[in-house]
């Protein structure tokens, strides 16, 4: 019996553990948010949890959606000071800080959320680290010359934990993702 209880307890102790979906540990990515700043990932944002979802400005459906679950959870959440809500652009070329700072501000978000683009040599590592997958599906020149490009791409909201672990992940953009990760962050805070 006592054999028993005590694999009962290791067992559930066990459980609560938080998996870690990725080390970020020995990352280091510098980038600029969408007021130029300049930001390095992930060790600008040690001590603190990360909340962060992978967007493009130009998207037309899924990443809007991406973006509100972001919000909802930052609400859900309480706003707390050991969070930061990072929106990363997989679309560098087009999404300057210039446009994400326009995105931030149709969002209407505060300085604990913040969009996040680079070059795009580090772009493309940094999404691959965090296997984020993006492919153009269309692509056409308007009248006045320009390029016009849509990217299929992973749908994804993550949570970093102050150690730079990737400690949850979601599909971004589903309508329960808000409730299930902020369900799943006040377990692992406990």
């Amino acid at each position: 019996m006592r054999i028993f209880i005590a694999l009962t307890l290791l067992l559930g102790a066990a459980c609560q553990r938080t998996q870690v979906i990725d080390d970020l540990n020995d990352a280091s990515f510098e980038l600029v948010n969408q007021d130029s700043v300049s930001v390095t990932f992930p060790d600008d944002f040690k001590g603190k949890y990360v909340v962060m979802g992978f967007v493009y400005t130009n998207c037309p459906d899924i990443c809007p959606l991406i973006t509100q679950n972001m919000i909802k959870i930052k609400e859900e959440l309480g706003s707390p000071d050991d969070v930061h809500f990072l929106g990363f652009t997989f679309d560098p070329e087009r999404d300057t800080p210039a446009k994400l700072s326009e995105y931030k501000s149709a969002f209407r978000l505060d300085e604990n959320f913040d969009f996040i683009t680079g070059d795009t040599t580090t772009v493309s590592a940094l999404m691959d680290s965090l296997r984020v997958r993006t492919q153009v599906s269309f692509t056409t020149t308007t009248e006045a010359g320009d390029e016009l490009y849509f990217l299929n791409h992973s749908d994804k909201i993550m949570v970093m934990d102050p150690k730079s672990r990737v400690i949850i992940e979601y599909g971004g953009s589903q309508p329960m993702v808000p409730n299930l990760i902020v369900e799943d962050f006040q377990k692992i805070r406990r």
